[in-house]
């Protein structure tokens, strides 16, 4: 029988004796059925097509002797039984083909399976490597459905690949005299990327690059690469800096070309323009940032009316008056969508000259800005406010710690100003947790570098009341530009808008906190109205303050809220305890905020109602970017720490166990935050099993228990730089 072009190819996957590849050789008391019904059913799923005799498929799978030839023809009968097989002539078999084919995307997970998560909703289809067709993961493909037996988990092979996920990957190059390769973390592509030569643009052995993927036929073990950008040499902070952004996806650099279209876009603070604005120049004004910020885009301005009501102006960096609609700029940053935050830099949405001086609310410059201006009693509720297009004055700018000093002090710059909206921010607060949002007041992880990129120190940033104060009256704001648009007044019916929802949490993930938290000797209700549960959840969170297990009880119920995303479809935002939210306070560095002001302009002068769609689409798209951003940001912050442990290895430290899997017992060091692993395999005093309901790891002999939350010494054993990862052992 002649063989087809994909057989010919799969003779990799077989050994000489024509047996499938990793299937056990035949002892003298044969192979059991199992082992003889898998290695079948690899045959069959190779070959869908191909009908085979009791005698073709014992030769496949080298059954010889006559005891296992009847077992196959037992087998057969079996599997036709139960439709797994269809007998399509007498004694001639092959597969049910019947079952038919599903789209969806690839999920390789953690434990190295891979899975087809259908578009339809239904379950998760098993790939075996083998039948990947070179599909990533992410990827969307087509995936031909076998038919099983009952009660076993679906299973299928790729087809098509109906759109690369990415095409761009980044390694490390090896190069030879006359080829190359780019060594690729494995948990991202499993094979190593062959380079012809020509195609290294520069490359050099030992360099980080980026590199296409060209060429990958079905046959070939390794897909063939062409060098798009070398980053550098490894280990250099600026090389893997913009390795993690590359990684994600995320640009590195600012498009020379619109760096210079932003340059020429004019300041036109002209007359004209300022008569079709409110004029608040003469109102005490200042903005508050970190130390280190450049680009200030809300500023607060607050005076007292002869009501003896205060005026409060919220007053964002009005970029849409630069940035028009269909302009290269407004493309780069939809494309974008958010600048990204790592340990050492910023990576804008927007060219510097917008971001940093056109947009950017400096002190003592006219500057547009799109405001909500309120009108407030001393007991912080709103009686009146006007949304509307502004030209401001900075008096001040402040950063935190300055204000903050105002604050604890009562003395300094602008203190009444400062003073007032603190009081009137902590009753603002006092109302929105008593209306069930949620107290997510946590301890951010920073370093302090040297020039070179090179962390020195770890230091924790905490929120505090200047902190607090900003953040009020900017979810102040978004909540009130959301419901005038959501809820309008009397008969007339909300227009298509972009909302920042966040959802109740899942009921079986807050039982499994509630589990967690009670080993620990706390209480969490987990039914009721969603305030109640809310509630409870605050309650928990104030009883661990100042408690060994804080942090770690805080990063689990993080764990189980929902995330939060963009959408138009409106559904409230659980963890403020608001029933319409939207994002409109940082349009320098989220483009959900710009399409807001430009929704926002449109609706204020009578406009219609937008597509739905189109903006759905739009938010996806900025949700997906958010998340992409936030994992990069994550992934700075691990290399800073292995790169900060570098020089400890083989010093002790106290920890607190941060996390449990089946390969591993990670551990959270109290002095720096720093998170590192203890493989199983270094805890040889005995085998260990993992619970996963309990988040423990149990010895099977001395009953020895690693759990979630449990204190623990370890010695820093190793660091890997290029993996991000810190290997401890116990210290003991």
């Amino acid at each position: 029988m002649k063989l087809k072009k994909k057989q010919r190819a799969q003779r990799s996957e077989k050994t000489r004796s024509g047996r499938p590849k990793g299937m056990p050789k035949s002892s003298k008391k044969g192979l059991n059925r199992k082992q003889l019904e898998q290695a079948l059913l690899d045959v069959m799923h190779d070959n869908p097509t191909v009908a085979y005799n009791y005698k073709q498929i014992s030769a496949a799978i080298g059954a010889k002797s006559l005891s296992e030839r009847q077992l196959v023809i037992s087998i057969l009968d079996a599997l036709a039984a139960n439709e797994t097989v269809d007998e399509v002539e007498h004694g001639k078999y092959k597969l049910n083909t019947r079952a038919g084919y599903v789209e969806g995307v690839i999920d390789r997970r953690s434990n190295g399976k891979t899975y087809l998560v259908p578009d339809d909703g239904g379950s998760a289809i098993f790939i075996a490597e083998r039948r990947l067709r070179h599909a990533l993961n992410k990827d969307r493909v087509r995936v031909f459905l076998y038919a099983r037996p009952k009660g076993s988990e679906p299973e299928g092979e790729v087809v098509e690949i109906l759109k690369r996920a990415q095409d761009t990957f980044v390694g490390v190059l090896q190069v030879g005299r006359n080829y190359a390769f780019l060594r690729v973390d494995n948990k991202i592509l499993t094979s190593d990327i062959f380079i012809p030569v020509d195609n290294l643009h520069g490359g050099k052995d030992g360099q980080k690059a980026i590199v296409k993927i060209v060429e990958w036929g079905v046959s070939d073990r390794s897909p063939i690469g062409e060098v798009v950008d070398v980053l550098g040499d490894v280990g250099n902070n600026n090389t893997e800096m913009h390795a993690i952004l590359a990684e994600y996806g995320l640009p590195y650099s600012y498009p020379e070309a619109l760096e210079k279209a932003a340059d020429e876009i004019p300041d036109d603070l002209t007359p004209e323009e300022f008569a079709k604005r409110r004029d608040m120049r003469d109102v005490p004004t200042f903005t508050i940032d970190p130390k280190d910020a450049k680009d200030f885009d809300d500023a607060l301005s607050i005076r007292k009316l002869e009501s003896g009501d205060w005026e409060i102006g919220v007053h964002i960096a009005d970029v849409t008056h630069y940035v028009k609609p269909n302009s290269p700029i407004n493309k780069e940053a939809m494309e974008r969508a958010t600048s990204v935050y790592l340990v050492d830099r910023t990576i804008p949405m927007l060219p510097e000259h917008l971001s940093n001086e056109l947009c950017s609310l400096r002190p003592n410059e006219e500057k547009l800005a799109f405001s909500v201006v309120f009108v407030m009693d001393d007991n912080a509720n709103v009686k009146h406010y006007d949304i509307c297009r502004t030209v401001i004055k900075s008096d001040r700018r402040f950063c935190y710690e300055e204000a903050q000093e105002v604050i604890e002090t009562g003395e300094g710059d602008m203190k009444e100003e400062i003073l007032k909206l603190d009081e009137l921010a902590k009753k603002l607060r006092d109302a929105r947790y008593k209306a069930g949002a949620i107290s997510f007041d946590s301890v951010e992880v920073r370093f302090e570098i040297d020039k070179n990129g090179k962390p020195l120190s770890v230091y924790f940033k905490e929120s505090k009341d200047a902190n607090k104060l900003i953040e009020e009256f900017m979810l102040l704001a978004n909540r009130t530009v959301a419901t005038h648009i959501g809820k309008p007044s009397g008969k007339a019916k909300p227009k298509t808008f972009v909302y920042r929802v966040h959802d109740t949490p899942n009921p079986d993930k807050i039982r499994a906190l509630s589990d967690f938290i009670r080993k620990f000797g706390y209480k969490l209700k987990t039914t009721g109205k969603p305030k109640e549960i809310s509630s409870s959840i605050n309650t928990l969170l104030k009883d661990v303050e100042g408690k060994g297990e804080q942090g770690l009880v805080q990063t689990i119920a993080v764990r189980s809220m929902a995330k939060a995303i963009y959408t138009t479809t409106n559904i409230g935002h659980y963890g403020l305890a608001f029933d319409y939210y939207t994002h409109f306070t940082s349009p320098i560095r989220r483009y959900p905020d710009m399409m807001v002001h430009r929704l926002l302009e449109r609706y204020l002068d009578g406009g219609r109602s937008v597509n739905e769609k189109e903006l759905e689409d739009k938010c996806d798209h900025c949700s997906a970017m958010e998340q992409l951003a936030a994992t990069a940001e994550r992934a700075s912050i691990k290399y800073k720490q292995v790169e900060f442990m570098s020089d400890k290895v083989g010093k002790v430290f106290d920890g607190v166990i941060s996390g449990i899997t089946e390969w591993g017992v990670y551990v959270e060091l109290n002095q720096n935050k720093c998170e590192g692993m203890i493989p199983v395999r270094e805890l040889g005093d005995d085998y260990y099993t993992f619970d996963e309901k309990n988040y423990c790891l149990i010895g099977r002999r001395r009953h020895r228990k690693f759990q979630l939350g449990d204190p623990i010494t370890v010695r820093v054993a190793k660091t890997n730089l290029e993996k991000k990862q810190l290997d401890f052992v116990l210290a003991e």
